[in-house]
This record gives C-alpha cells, sequence and structure tokens, in this order.
C-alpha cells in the first residue's frame, strides 16, 4: 500500500449530497480529491463519517472511483454529512447544509503528521473550521504541511464562516481560490477598496502574504494573480447541466498542472476547460478523459457535451 509520500491531501468535509433525483458523493475537498486522482496523481482524502449505513455507503463508493479510505476517519457518536442541493434553471446549486455531523469531529492523530508532512498540496476550505475541534485539526495539518503547496479553496456556505477563520487560513496558505461572489463577501468582510477584479486580488495577495491568488468568475473564465503574472482566461460556450464542483475541478487542474511543472499560463487554460467539462455534467465528479481534455486545449476545441 502506497504510504502517502509526495501524495495531493484533501482536507475536509465528504459526504452526501443529496439531489431532487437522489443522492451523490460530494463536499468540496473530496470533488478536489477525486479530479487530482483522475488526473493521474496519488491522492489522499482526509476526513470522517459517521458509523452508518451512509458512511458505509461513502467507503463503498470510495473504492470504485479508484480512491482509499485510510483515512476517513469513523464516529459512532456523530452521523455521516448530508446536503440537500438544489439547483435553478441556470444550473446553480443552492445548499442546506446538515450541522453537528461526523466531519465536525475530525481528530489528529500520529498518522495524520505523516501524511501531511509529507504531501505535495494540500487544499482545504472554510466549512470543515465551522467546529472548534475541527478547525483545530485543520490547523494541526498545515502546520505539519509547510512544506507543501498550501491551497486554500474559500468555498463559504450558509453562514458557517467568519473573519477569523478566513484570514488566519488565508495567512496560513500559499494559495487562494474564490469566485466571483466570494469574493464580493470579502470586499464587505475585509473592507476591500474598489478598484476592480484585479486590484482586489492583489489586496489580498499583499495583505495576507498570498503567492498566487486565482479568481473563478463561471462563465466568465477566470482571473489568476501573482507578483509577477496576471492571466485571464475567458469562459467557454457550454451547455450546463449543473455547476457543482466546477470549481472544486478548477483548483485541481490547477494544482496538477502546476506540481508538474507546467507554465501558470497552461495550467489556467486547462484547469478552465476541466471546471467547463464538469459544469456541463451532472455532479461534482464525472469520470473525465484527461487526454481527450487536454488535446482539446490544444486544438482549441470546446469540451466535449453530452449526447
Amino acid at each position: 500500500m502506497a504510504d502517502g509520500s509526495g501524495a495531493i491531501v484533501g482536507l475536509g468535509e465528504i459526504l452526501w449530497d443529496l439531489f431532487p433525483g437522489g443522492k451523490q458523493l460530494g463536499g468540496a475537498p473530496f470533488n478536489f480529491t477525486f479530479h487530482c486522482h483522475q488526473l493521474g496523481h496519488e491522492s489522499y482524502m482526509v476526513s470522517r463519517i459517521g458509523d452508518d449505513q451512509l458512511g458505509r455507503e461513502i467507503r463503498d463508493a470510495v473504492g470504485p472511483l479508484g480512491l482509499n479510505s485510510m483515512y476517513l476517519q469513523s464516529d459512532d457518536q456523530h452521523p455521516t454529512g448530508t446536503v440537500r442541493v438544489e439547483v435553478d434553471a441556470q444550473g446553480q446549486p443552492s445548499y442546506t447544509i446538515t450541522p453537528k455531523v461526523a466531519y465536525d469531529y475530525l481528530g489528529w492523530d500520529d498518522r495524520l503528521h505523516i501524511l501531511f508532512s509529507q504531501a505535495s498540496a494540500v487544499c482545504f476550505g472554510t466549512l470543515i473550521q465551522r467546529s472548534a475541534l475541527a478547525r483545530q485539526t485543520v490547523q494541526h495539518a498545515l502546520r505539519a504541511a509547510q512544506a507543501s503547496l498550501i491551497v486554500y479553496d474559500i468555498n463559504l456556505r450558509q453562514s458557517f464562516y467568519n473573519r477569523e477563520i478566513i484570514e488566519e487560513s488565508m495567512r496560513a496558505s500559499r494559495w487562494l481560490k474564490l469566485n466571483d461572489v466570494e469574493l464580493k463577501r470579502l470586499h464587505e468582510m475585509l473592507g476591500l477598496k474598489r478598484q476592480g477584479d484585479a486590484g482586489a486580488l492583489a489586496q489580498l495577495r499583499k495583505r495576507y502574504g498570498l503567492e498566487l491568488v486565482c479568481l473563478t468568475r463561471g462563465a466568465h473564465g477566470c482571473l489568476i494573480q501573482t507578483a509577477d503574472e496576471e492571466i485571464a482566461v475567458p469562459g467557454l460556450p457550454v451547455v450546463v447541466a449543473d455547476t457543482v464542483g466546477a470549481g472544486d475541478a478548477f483548483t485541481a487542474g490547477l494544482v496538477v498542472y502546476t506540481l508538474e511543472g507546467r507554465t501558470l499560463d497552461d495550467a489556467a487554460v486547462f484547469a478552465n476547460r476541466l471546471a467547463a467539462q464538469v459544469a456541463s455534467l451532472v455532479g461534482g465528479t464525472p469520470t473525465i478523459d484527461r487526454r481527450t481534455l487536454e488535446g482539446h486545449c490544444a486544438n482549441g476545441l470546446l469540451p466535449d457535451q453530452p449526447r
């Protein structure tokens, strides 16, 4: 069995997204982890699930996806996480997140210290930090992973966040990824100056010591900024099934290409196309062929659409 050395790690919630038509495995860090694995990198999900039927179904589901459940803790006191998802006519999801579930009680142990201290990249978000215990575990993980590429994919959900958690998370990270709605919230919360998107990213980057800030703009593509580069990639015209997991796929594409030594420009184009492909399909973890997608990037083709 692989020991996780140099692996990409998703840290946070794994849960069931409860759609009107049935349930699908989800959680932003899990979606990220799945796509990193699908793109050819050893990847592990660190989370906690209930010792219940839904938890057992998660363990049964991750194997066929090619992922290992060895870092999914089991909780006999709290249920597996669930989220009710409603998707509007434009494919935009809204979420009702169940409180006090297993991932809120994610604990720290020696195995996790080894995993995070050897990881090549770690991606985490805000929801996992809504409870004091899980937040403490995240802090332990980020300290252990100081040599890694630490990515804060902010993923603000409902009211499960505050300024202290957000600022602490940004200061502990090398990259920040957010969408245009989240940027608007940060404008209000942090008192950013009204200098346009590029100006806002520069303020965040400098204020919190970030190496890279990435803004996803849905149908309008993305804007990525470092101290030396600013890259804007336009959106792709696709028929949106739902946008669940598209941002998580984007983060995975950007991280994977960066770890492989690709240019930031190439990484941005690939991540943008991967996100568009996911948005054109149902759910956050559709099967995508990397070679086909890279061929589309090289030839300027649109992502495949479901038939």
